[in-house]
């Protein structure tokens, strides 16, 4: 289902109207509209029409199920491919150990082969892939048959990388604690079954072919691949576990007697992603390795393997063949209500049905989880080396979950439908009759209510009981039923509705996680009692005590290796961010930057906030980094920071960067920082909606006056960036984005005469904060929202935000996959027909401090710390740490390419990238943010104010505080 729901409601929440039906484009006709030109979207727009129109695969299942499964194998070999389509192809001999012949395919093409299929029915299908360099994420491609996707699915087929530790044993810094181990690539012929990589299907995909010539299809999404062959078969599903007991005795494998075998979880051979890296418990007694001192590598897993598909390996060698027992050492007290499941492979294989589903229930603390529970259930291994292989599935809760997504996307079609009648703050005297101006409104929202329930008491027999994830389903069906109960009140109701069922999508997203965390796995004989899982009560209390005592001598705040040799250069880094960065940072310098520079680095996370205190005082760091775009030139007119152009190798580092990164730190011809990230807007749209809308994307602003017409006409709206309020008194507030960006495009700037005085009283400033408050007073458009809700249920179907808001979209909106973009921000026709797309960076930036010991040496550490490579490292490490919501925006032109954006998604991003220009700081530049925001705020909000005269009035503030900045730092005024 998924995605494809999504575009099935909109089309009917727009078109099934009988009052207030929808607006089009083609219905609308303007005098002198401007035709919006179409952005060449060719790839992006091929994928979306891949699963536009297409049911997911439950309904292809069911509409298949009483087709026959041949009992035939067909293997294509991927070099006997009939045709392809793009650049990155190449046929490779005997490659990596597998012989014959093999076929690399690039990040961009599709490849097509041609085969003969003997009998009608339903197939299982392999592929044997060799998973090769790439920018480190998931590889993707779309599966057609003859020219269409089958499913929605298919459209979106991942293949793993395989990952592991890049050193075999742990590193220790210079105070005695463990150093998180780096993951690195460790690639392997992998054969993979086509299957549905967010874990709603257990099986993997059947796909229905009929007798006859078909062409078998791969289109790359992103990453490259070689790949060996494709095979159609049948897969066999394992049998139970009392046939496999069987089948066990009767091949004469036997019970083993008195082994145990323990393997640590931190030793785990390989798994499926960067971010299931080793952890460090350090709350408990229990785990192995302890310390209550010092950092110990002891556990993996954790929050960070939640996601279904992902899995780890552990290798254990038995001394003799035989059935054991297995036991887990593990901690599962992240998810209450329901509980973490995983399937369990040996040696590649499910050894029996059982150990498809898996549990780890709810408990605080260790305890050991033995496979069958109280009744072992045993499993063949083999003498010597074995693999055990647990991975991450949704087990009984897959088709709850699945279930209550569709529910999810009826729900929200019925909003959107309700939302086009009444707007978003309906009138509580009017009588809408939603409920007969909608058909079968009523009867859907009782179809719900019924589905709602009956997952409800599933959960609660899973479970074993009641939980606050069955409270929000409960909340939701009450109120259904309320509100058919009482259909008059449904609009009053549209508030609570829209709240309860954003509700219900964030339960979604939780319950589709399903974290745990390993310490030990035990093999053993029958016979042979597991090791003690927890300790008791004074072991506890000697732990508390003793991390109590120690807390009084550790420095928490300094991260890794910390120089002790008096004679040996070094340099104090602080960093603000969050201690997994700091880790990463420092692991990354003492890999690195120490060996090769022979400067050590005391890296210290701290509070931003006490930087200036601590410069006053004499006690800062000599480099400090992610600082805002309004630190160092404020403390360059005070002469704290260093200026960079006095070192020699200066321009050809500043050419890592776009000239606009370094616009925000140049001040008086010096530069005082170096970029280290780069943001910008972008144009954000729902292909869905804006299909069946007939919209255009806009080109320019006025399209999107032509759009907004539209839009408002069917109660959506369009989303500018938010017009941001203090978050305390004083504090230094940008320029609003959009504001800035219609000045920049109508080539208009903030300041003239070198930063003498604003500019934002002559012509073009005053008329561009004219046509940026008519968008607030005109066609009403909201200052405060969530973009990320409403764009999800598609109440702002296109907005201009932040260009990292896709990375956010990307984890939280999972169910819009593939229907949803974005471009360049609309632009400004110039001379001769060409836009200016022009848009305002904001971004992030690495400070010398004036009072730094070794100048040479801080600089030898930011010259390290904004290359390509060190950027490329950190941005893929923090992508493999934390998931794709934490892609790196840094400023790094060379390192940017180097980052896992998919290609279409990355061509829109470097096509804005061109037009992105900085904001400069001068003395006294604090007060343009404030000022243009009050001048805003007086148009708009109290709104009896003409926009030139608000204007005016607060940029003679403006010029008042740069000239009295300036007469105070001695600048020419």
């Amino acid at each position: 289902m998924k995605t494809v729901l999504t575009a099935l409601s909109t089309v009917l929440a727009l078109s099934l109207l009988i009052s207030g039906s929808r607006i089009s484009a083609e219905s609308e006709s303007t005098t002198g509209e401007t035709k919006s030109a179409s952005v060449d979207l060719t790839a992006d727009e091929e994928l979306f029409s891949m699963i536009q129109g297409k049911g997911g695969y439950a309904a292809y299942a069911a509409n298949y199920e009483s087709a026959i499964r041949p009992e035939r194998e067909i293997v294509i070999e991927a070099a006997d491919y009939d045709a392809i389509e793009g650049d990155g192809f190449e046929k490779l001999d005997n490659y990596e150990g597998r012989s014959g012949v093999s076929l690399k395919t690039g990040e961009r093409g599709q490849v097509d082969w041609v085969v003969d299929v003997p009998e009608t029915g339903l197939y299982h299908v392999s592929m044997l892939y060799y998973p090769i360099e790439g920018k480190s994420s998931s590889i993707e491609r779309s599966f057609l048959i003859d020219g269409e996707a089958p499913f929605e699915e298919t459209a979106y087929l991942q293949f793993d990388r395989v990952w592991g530790n890049e050193l075999e044993k742990v590193q220790r810094d210079n105070r005695g604690n463990d150093l998180r181990p780096r993951q690195s690539e460790k690639p392997q012929w992998r054969e993979t079954l086509f299957k549905d990589h967010e874990g709603y299907f257990e099986e993997p995909f059947q796909f229905h072919l009929t007798a006859g010539s078909h062409t078998l299809t791969l289109v790359s999404q992103r990453e490259p691949m070689v790949i060996r062959q494709l095979k159609l078969f049948q897969y066999q599903e394992p049998a139970s576990y009392q046939d496999a007991l069987a089948a066990y005795q009767q091949e004469g494998i036997q019970e083993t007697e008195d082994i145990l075998v323990t393997v640590q979880g931190e030793d785990a051979l390989v798994k499926s992603s960067p971010t299931l890296y080793p952890q460090t418990e350090r709350s408990s007694p229990a785990v192995t390795p302890y310390s209550p001192s010092e950092v110990r590598v002891n556990t993996i897993g954790g929050n960070n393997w939640r996601i279904p598909g992902q899995w780890i390996e552990w290798e254990v060698e038995v001394p003799e063949t035989g059935l054991y027992k297995l036991g887990f050492k593990s901690q599962q007290n992240f998810v209450r209500g329901i509980y973490s499941t995983r399937k369990l492979l040996v040696n590649g294989v499910i050894p029996f049905s059982e150990a498809q589903r898996v549990p780890f229930r709810y408990k605080s603390g260790y305890r050991v989880d033995v496979l069958g529970g109280d009744e072992p259930q045993l499993v063949r291994l083999n003498q010597g080396k074995n693999v055990i292989r647990l991975e991450n599935n949704l087990g009984d809760f897959a088709p709850l979950i699945r279930s209550i997504e569709e529910s999810l996307f009826n729900l929200n079609s019925l909003y959107r439908k309700i939302l086009m009648i009444t707007g978003t703050a309906p009138d509580q005297y009017r009588d809408y009759r939603v409920h007969v101006r909608i058909p079968d409104l009523l009867e859907t929202f009782k179809a719900e209510s019924d589905r709602l329930q009956i997952v409800s008491r599933e959960l609660r027999r899973l479970s074993g009981g009641s939980s606050d994830s069955e409270a929000l389903l409960k909340t939701m069906y009450v109120q259904l039923d309320e509100m058919i109960d009482e259909p008059d009140t449904i609009p009053r109701r549209l508030a609570s509705y829209k709240t309860n069922t954003g509700g219900l999508g964030t339960w979604l997203l939780r319950t589709r996680e399903m974290p745990l965390e390993i310490d030990e796995i035990y093999v053993a004989s029958p016979d042979k009692k597991f090791p003690r899982a927890g300790l008791g009560f004074f072991s506890e209390l000697k732990h508390e005590i003793s991390t109590f005592a120690y807390s009084f001598f550790i420095d928490y705040n300094s991260i890794g290796n910390v120089a002790e040799d008096g004679d040996q250069r070094s340099v104090t880094v602080w960093i603000g961010s969050g201690r997994d960065q700091a880790n990463t940072l420092k692991a990354m310098i003492d890999e690195t930057f120490t060996p090769q520079t022979g400067i050590n680095v005391n890296l210290k996370l701290v509070q931003m906030q006490t930087l200036l205190p601590a410069t006053l005082a004499d006690q800062g760091p000599d480099v400090a980094m992610q600082i805002g775009n309004d630190i160092p030139v404020n403390y360059a007119m005070r002469n704290a920071a260093a200026d960079l152009t006095q070192f020699g190798d200066f321009k050809a580092v500043s050419e890592r960067f776009r000239p606009s990164a370094l616009v925000p730190y140049t001040y008086e011809k010096g530069v005082y920082a170096l970029p280290e990230t780069q943001t910008f807007n972008m144009l954000f749209y729902r292909k869905d909606v804006m299909n069946e809308l007939g919209l255009d994307i806009p080109q320019t602003w006025d399209d999107v006056s032509n759009l907004l017409a539209i839009l408002n006409k069917n109660h959506m709206e369009f989303g500018l960036p938010l017009v941001l309020n203090p978050t305390y008194p004083g504090e230094n507030l940008p320029p609003n984005s959009i504001y800035a960006a219609l000045l920049m495009q109508n080539g208009g700037q903030f300041y003239r005469n070198d930063g003498k005085e604003s500019d934002l009283d002559s012509h073009i400033g005053i008329e561009t904060f004219k046509t940026w408050t008519e968008f607030y007073t005109d066609y009403k458009l909201e200052r405060e929202f969530d973009f990320a809700n409403r764009f999800r249920t598609g109440q702002m179907p296109i907005g201009i935000a932040d260009y990292t808001t896709y990375n956010l979209l990307t984890v939280f909106a999972p169910e819009i996959r593939g229907m949803w973009g974005f471009v360049p921000i609309p632009g400004t026709p110039k001379q001769g027909g060409a836009l200016d797309r022009s848009v305002p960076s904001a971004g992030s930036g690495t400070i010398m401090l004036k009072g730094a010991a070794d100048k040479e040496a801080a600089w030898a550490f930011m010259k390290w710390w904004t290359s390509a490579d060190t950027q490329t490292q950190f941005g893929r490490e923090m992508e493999g740490l934390l998931g794709a919501s934490a892609r790196y925006p840094t400023a790094n032109i060379e390192s940017l390419d180097s980052l896992p954006w998919p290609v279409a998604e990355y061509e829109n991003l470097k096509a804005q990238f061109d037009y992105v220009k900085g904001i400069p700081e001068v003395p006294g530049g604090y007060f343009t943010g404030r000022h243009l925001l009050n001048a805003f705020y007086k148009t708009v909000v109290s709104a009896n104010t003409e926009p030139r005269e608000a204007i005016v009035d607060y940029v003679q503030f403006i010029q008042d505080e740069i000239k009295a900045k300036r007469k105070e730092f001695g600048l020419p005024e």
